[in-house]
Formats: structure tokens, C-alpha cells, sequence
């Protein structure tokens, strides 16, 4: 009988303690890491992958999420620098202009990946962030829960790490729950969960090819909204797709013939499952093939699309976040909350995708999507530093997707541009504990604000407090 544990015991190497480890490179991570060796702490950031980025490098997600209200740049700090250095250095698409980033509602800013990885190298270098590519947090030792370090596994072996403090940014809250952190895992069999997507690089486009983007060029957003409104469906009509799935992204210019393809959902993937997810590789893979070949048959002027490269990283959008001190939820959405512990503020809408392939969920979508709850011009929604903080952690933090957050609005507020936003929180926040022994579920939000709008972050409340927002 094949017996269904196993103990291991042994002796692995330890290392220098450091002030910081972050775990997870992804745009929350890089935020966190830089912003606190800015602040003089010595830090180690840790990222299973060969790059900085996560979903907008290794996943291919290679457009922001809206970084503008439409009446001015909502984000600031870190991410608003981002915004800056990579205009500044031709890291976005061609049809990127300042009014995209400064003046434009619900506008996606769509850029070039490769070049992106060398920002954020750059980035860490000048701040002194020691970098460990294909390296993984498996193991934390922690005491009331304080976390006192960790095990960390690559091509070396095992080693431990002691820490001050910990921020995780592995997307999956995989750092908070190994420490014992009260989690909320999200399951792939429920109807209010989005799917995943493998995204793409496809090459060959010829962008003012009259065929495609008419006589006098109708503009970029006329064909995706024909592509979608019209070829999407002519070819689920035909029977074409293998799964009839009426929501479609869509294909993104990032250069001269380039773009990059978010189409095509695996469903019911549990990314806290590595069966599913290798399963949902292949299949992924499969569905970017039938999805080029789509863009080659139906759409004028596509004819000589080619599929270049899927991404090595499946677009997870949600799977497991933690139980924080307070969790924002639709209805701090719908009033456009503002909190005096906001650590950031954001517009996009909820955007859930379908959990399925029927009409009516592709329905529920398009009216949340578009519905008349959703923010307009001119406004934001805070998001509280209270739903970094895992509930009662003494030193550690979570950023980007895993924070606290219902469904509806874990679906505005996971996009990269916040996620680089409440990083940066996470971060500073790291180094203002390191600095005056406040725990993280008590630090002074006051003293935290304060030192966040010198950095930069646009944090418009106009009353603050010591205490964070709680339940």
C-alpha cells in the first residue's frame, strides 16, 4: 500500500539574514522590492521565472490596465515613474500617446514585453535589490504569526533565509499560506470565477493594410470592435472555434508588425493544481493555434498572420487571495469609496470574464462590464492598505492579486497598473515596521500615507488616520 505521506528531515544551508524578502517578481513584487531598498532596507527578491514582470512579460498580458480616470493620471509613484521611463524609451505600442496615459476612460496602454524586462532590470540594479531568478519560497518558518524566514529552492538546492519582514507576491498568496495566513481559495467550479488565458506574440500584421484597416484607416478600435461584434460570431456560427466562446479580447498592436493575442479561455483551470495547469498549457496552446488561424480565415488583411510564441506563463486571473483586515467589496465600489488609509485609488471596471461558453453568462458580462454601476470619468475607488495586511501578520504583507477583495471588485483592481501601485504600499510599509516595530495589522496608516505621497503616490483623501480601515 503506497503510504500517503512522508516525513523528510535534514540539514540545509543558512544564509545572511536580510531586512526584506519578497517573494515573486511580478509587478507588485518588482514595486515592493525597489521601493523598499530605496528606503535603505537590504532586500531579496525571488522570482520562479527567468524575468521581472509576471503577467505583463512571462504571461504576455502585455497591456496595462486603465492609468487614467479620463480627466487626469490616476496612478502615481512607482507606477506613474514606470509610465515615464518606458515613454521615454519607446516601450510602448506605436499608438500610445500621452493623452492614453494623462486623459483617456477605460483605455488600455499596450506595450513591448522584451522591453519592459530591462526596465525593471534596470530598476533593481539601481536600487541595490539582490535578484534571484527560477527560485521559489517552499517553506516558512514562522512563530506567532511572525514570519522568521524561509526555505527557498532553486538549481543550488534548499536554503534558508531570515528576514525582518516578507512580502508576498506570488499571485497565489502562496508565502501567506504557508505561514498559517487565513486564506480564501477561489474554485474553479463556481459560476462568479474568471477563467485563464494563454496569451501570445503574433508576428506578420500589416497594420495599414486597406484590407484590414479600411480606405483612410478606420482606426485600431473599429476593426477589434468588428472582429468582435461580427467575425467572433460568424465563425461560431460555422462551428469553427472548439469551444463556443463569445467573448474575445482580442489582438493588441505593440510594434511595427507585431501584437499580442489574448484569446481564448481555459475554463474550470485550478491554478493550485499543477495537473490542471499543465493540462491547461496544452490546451491553451492549441486554442492560440485555432485562434491565429481565425484572424488568417475571417479577418481582411490577416491573411499572413503567424503564431511566433505562446507565453510560458498561463494568465491566471484569480485562485487563492487572503483574508485581510478588511476586504473592499462591490458596495465600497458602487459609492466610490475613499478611505483615509488609501494607499491607492484606481478606475477600471468589474471586469469578471464569463465562466462559461453560454449566452447568458456572456450577457452577465457584457451588462457588468459596461453597466452604468461602473466608474466614470473623473472618478476612482480607494483601495485601503488594510487589505494588504493578512489578518493579525506581525511582519509580512501580500500584493497584487492576492490582496483582499471580493470577486466583482478583485476583477477591477487586479490589473497590473494596481497591482505595481499596492506593491509600492507593501513595500514602504516593510520599511516603516523595519523602522519603528510597528506590527503590520498596527502600523500608523497616517505615517504610511504620508511617506507614499513623497514618493509620489496620488492619494487624494483629505482626512488620514493612525489606525487602518477594519471591518
Amino acid at each position: 500500500m503506497t503510504p500517503s505521506t512522508y516525513t523528510l528531515q535534514r540539514t540545509i544551508r543558512a544564509e545572511a539574514p536580510v531586512d526584506l524578502v519578497v517573494a515573486g517578481g511580478g509587478p507588485a513584487g518588482t514595486a515592493a522590492a525597489v521601493c523598499a531598498a530605496r528606503l535603505g532596507l537590504k532586500v531579496l527578491l525571488v522570482e520562479a521565472t527567468g524575468c521581472l514582470g509576471g503577467m505583463g512579460t512571462s504571461g504576455l498580458v502585455a497591456s496595462f490596465g486603465p492609468v487614467s480616470d479620463g480627466k487626469r493620471r490616476l496612478v502615481g509613484g512607482f507606477m506613474s515613474e514606470l509610465l515615464d521611463t518606458m515613454q521615454a524609451q519607446g516601450a510602448f505600442a506605436p499608438q500610445v500617446t500621452p493623452d492614453y496615459l494623462n486623459a483617456q476612460l477605460n483605455r488600455w496602454v499596450p506595450f513591448k514585453p522584451e522591453h519592459l524586462k530591462r526596465i525593471l532590470d534596470d530598476f533593481t540594479v539601481a536600487a541595490g535589490v539582490e535578484v534571484r531568478f527560477f527560485t521559489r519560497v517552499v517553506e516558512a518558518e514562522v512563530r506567532d504569526q511572525r514570519i522568521e524566514g524561509v526555505v527557498l529552492a532553486n538549481v543550488e538546492g534548499l536554503t534558508y533565509v531570515p528576514a525582518r519582514a516578507f512580502v508576498d507576491a506570488t499571485g497565489d498568496a502562496a508565502l501567506c499560506a504557508l505561514a498559517g495566513a487565513e486564506c480564501k481559495v477561489v474554485l474553479r467550479d463556481t459560476d462568479t470565477v474568471s477563467p485563464s488565458t494563454l496569451c501570445a506574440v503574433l508576428g506578420g500584421m500589416h497594420w495599414d493594410d486597406p484590407a484590414y484597416a479600411g480606405e483612410g484607416g478606420k482606426g485600431l478600435d473599429a476593426v477589434k470592435a468588428r472582429v468582435r461584434s461580427e467575425l467572433v460570431p460568424q465563425a461560431i456560427d460555422d462551428g469553427f472555434f472548439t469551444q463556443e466562446d463569445r467573448f474575445f479580447p482580442g489582438m493588441n498592436r505593440i510594434g511595427g508588425s507585431t501584437a499580442t493575442l489574448n484569446a481564448g479561455h481555459v475554463f474550470n483551470l485550478n491554478p493550485l493544481s499543477v495537473r490542471s495547469l499543465s493540462d491547461g498549457m496544452v490546451f491553451g496552446r492549441k486554442l492560440a493555434v485555432e485562434y491565429t488561424e481565425f484572424y488568417r480565415q475571417y479577418v481582411p488583411g490577416c491573411e499572413q498572420v503567424e503564431l511566433l510564441s505562446t507565453a510560458p506563463l498561463m494568465g491566471v486571473r484569480d485562485s487563492r487571495r487572503i483574508v485581510g483586515e478588511f476586504e473592499l467589496g462591490i458596495e465600497d465600489f458602487l459609492a466610490r469609496r475613499q478611505f483615509p488609509d488609501q494607499v491607492a485609488v484606481y478606475n477600471r471596471p468589474t471586469d469578471v470574464h464569463p465562466t462559461n461558453t453560454t449566452k447568458a453568462e456572456y450577457e452577465r458580462f457584457m451588462k457588468d462590464f459596461h453597466g452604468k454601476d461602473n466608474l466614470g470619468r473623473g472618478e476612482c475607488v480607494g483601495i485601503p492598505y488594510s487589505i494588504l495586511v493578512p489578518r493579525g501578520a506581525q511582519n509580512f504583507w501580500a500584493g497584487g492579486r492576492c490582496h483582499s477583495s471580493d470577486t466583482k471588485v478583485h476583477g477591477s483592481i487586479r490589473a497590473q497598473s494596481a497591482a505595481y501601485m499596492m506593491g509600492q504600499a507593501a513595500g514602504t510599509a516593510a520599511a516603516q515596521h523595519i523602522a519603528t516595530g510597528q506590527p503590520a495589522c498596527d502600523l500608523d496608516t497616517e505615517a504610511l500615507v504620508t511617506t507614499l505621497r513623497g514618493q509620489g503616490a496620488f492619494l487624494p483623501q483629505k482626512a488620514l488616520s493612525a489606525k487602518m480601515t477594519r471591518a
